[in-house]
């Protein structure tokens, strides 16, 4: 798997975000979906890694991406896997690798929103693994029977090392 920063130009990668928020938006209520398209993932302050199967982009694998809040703050803003690719750690590579982009930019947290449903289960179980604890809202989010809010305060070098035996 080879994961790179994307600019979002790539149809496929379009195609995996634009699919990943139709999704949301069938399981969640619309006043209560907080995913983003590929214009709001665009934003200065948000970066996007896509997975591939190789470094000539044959297949994509996944993508994620990583919102600066502030200085010492991040969000997880997008994790998605390609319906072919569940189930093979690809969700899982492109979590440690934003937990050590995080820890790189030195932020103290970093925060995600993600559904409070069942369908949403192995997300939080994915999270929960890394280290990911609940909270609750931050940055602009409120209270919703929808979301589950969760945040990461241990970003050293030990945390991520133990995160490679995952």
């Amino acid at each position: 798997m080879f994961i790179q920063e994307d600019d979002l130009s790539d149809d496929r990668v379009i195609a995996l975000v634009t699919g990943h928020l139709s999704q949301m938006k069938e399981v969640t209520p619309e006043e209560s979906v907080h995913a983003l398209g590929p214009g709001a993932l665009r934003a200065d302050d948000i970066t996007v890694w896509t997975a591939w199967s190789d470094p000539g982009k044959k297949e994509l694998m996944g993508c994620g991406a990583l919102k600066e809040i502030d200085r010492e703050h991040g969000e997880i803003k997008a994790m998605r896997t390609g319906e072919s690719h569940l189930r093979r750690g690809i969700a899982t590579a492109l979590l440690r690798h934003m937990i050590k982009e995080a820890h790189r930019r030195s932020y103290a947290r970093l925060s995600l929103e993600t559904g409070s449903t069942s369908h949403f289960a192995p997300a939080r179980a994915l999270y929960a693994r890394f280290g990911f604890n609940e909270c609750g809202p931050f940055e602009g989010y409120t209270e919703d029977p929808h979301s589950t809010f969760m945040t990461l305060t241990r970003l050293d070098q030990d945390s991520t090392e133990d995160q490679k035996k995952l």
